[in-house]
């Protein structure tokens, strides 16, 4: 689900940060549909014009930071 929205992002990511460094982006249909300065903002926005779970909210910035999440977890022996 959003894999082509996802895909578009990391696809134009270095033209995306020029643009829009520091928003939030939405995503639909291969293009960026609006950009604003909050999750909460783009959410909103977006819902009226979309269906739910048809667009995707991404922040622009550089690199992965973003869009990868790293877990750690404890090595515990007794």
């Amino acid at each position: 689900m959003l894999e082509q929205e996802f895909k578009y992002y990391i696809d134009h990511q270095n033209e995306l940060v020029k643009k829009f460094e520091g928003k939030f982006i939405i995503i639909k249909d291969d293009e960026v549909k609006g950009s604003y300065d909050s999750k909460k903002e783009a959410y909103f926005e977006g819902q009226k014009s979309f269906d739910l779970g048809t667009f995707l909210i991404q922040f622009c910035s550089r690199g992965n930071m973003f869009f990868t999440q790293t877990y750690h977890t404890q090595n515990v022996s007794f």
